[in-house]
């Protein structure tokens, strides 16, 4: 029977196995299906589409700096439970996704997953993750990725809990040395600890700080303390309580953490490393991964995890 390509998709549709592994398999059994789809669950390779429906919502975040520290790139890749996440050769998987997605030109997910994978060049990138839900024995899912780029200065970054949390900071500097190295890893560690959601109150939609003057307007208006005040002074108020809030989501505005006093923003700790090393330092940008955040997660205690893992 001629193996056709129709049949090869159909059969990679039905198992989730790679394509080149489907055309083996058809080869194999003269292009019989039924019998191919036993060839593949033999080979221990038919497995992923019937893992695929479980939520993966555990796994490792992973960050890659290239040698010359002028590009950086975060990834996430799931994992049905924390028992694999800590398993080495899901750990080895994720270092292959994220090389790959260092020097990716991919503008998204679906494009970088339609990608010819480096680690197997037989397949695409969501191919060979197929094939490793099959190895590793859970559903897998590379769920993003994302870039910094810095010619004028470095990407640094910070792991933090084993891969639980990541961070890349983008800093523009003159001056690349020892002390501006180690601001730059004190900066990472600050977004870890803090989650800022923006590098400066610039890059704060207008949308988002007009959804919350209104918000605050209301609150402020309900306070009985300002019961009767003019309009004059609760707007005050309220762009002063704007103000605290934005202090707290910027990090520039934030209050670092490793200040003695307690009183020095990030933005004057740059100030102070900038002027020590007679440096023009500005943080660009930075990217932030917690593993699993926003995700479903299953419901499932430790003790019933082993058990699970030891029934494989």
């Amino acid at each position: 029977m001629a193996i056709t390509a129709a049949l090869v998709r159909e059969l990679r549709e039905e198992t989730g196995s790679g394509m080149m592994d489907c055309k083996k398999a058809l080869v194999a059994t003269n292009g019989d299906k039924e019998a191919a789809i036993e060839w593949l669950r033999k080979k221990g390779l038919a497995t992923a589409e019937k893992k695929s429906g479980r939520i993966a919502s555990e796994g490792l975040s992973m960050i890659v700096v290239s040698e010359d520290a002028k590009k950086g790139v975060a990834v996430e890749v799931n994992s049905e439970t924390d028992f694999v996440a800590q398993n080495e050769k899901f750990r080895n998987y994720v270092k292959t996704v994220a090389d790959q997605a260092l020097d990716t030109k991919a503008a998204d997910i679906d494009a970088f997953l339609a990608e010819t994978s480096k680690a197997d060049p037989t397949k695409t990138v969501a191919e060979y993750n197929a094939s490793m839900i099959a190895v590793i024995g859970e559903n897998l899912k590379i769920r993003r990725f994302q870039q910094l780029e810095e010619q004028n200065g470095f990407v640094t970054g910070y792991t933090h809990m084993n891969g639980k949390i990541v961070v890349l900071v983008d800093v523009e500097s003159d001056v690349d040395n020892e002390a501006v190295r180690e601001m730059g890893k004190n900066i990472a560690m600050q977004i870890a600890a803090l989650n800022p959601k923006y590098t400066s109150d610039a890059e704060v939609p207008q949308d988002y700080k007009d959804h919350e003057i209104a918000i605050l307007t209301e609150q402020t208006k309900n306070d009985p303390k300002m019961a009767g005040k003019p309009e004059k002074v609760i707007s005050g108020a309220v762009m002063g309580r704007l103000k605290k809030e934005l202090k707290e989501i910027c990090l520039l505005d934030q209050e670092y953490v490793k200040a003695e006093d307690g009183k020095q923003s990030v933005a004057q700790y740059v100030a102070s490393v900038a002027k020590a090393q007679n440096a023009k330092i500005n943080i660009k940008g930075f990217v932030r991964f917690e593993t699993g955040e926003g995700l479903e997660k299953k419901n499932e205690d430790f003790a019933a995890e082993v058990a699970a893992q030891l029934k494989k």
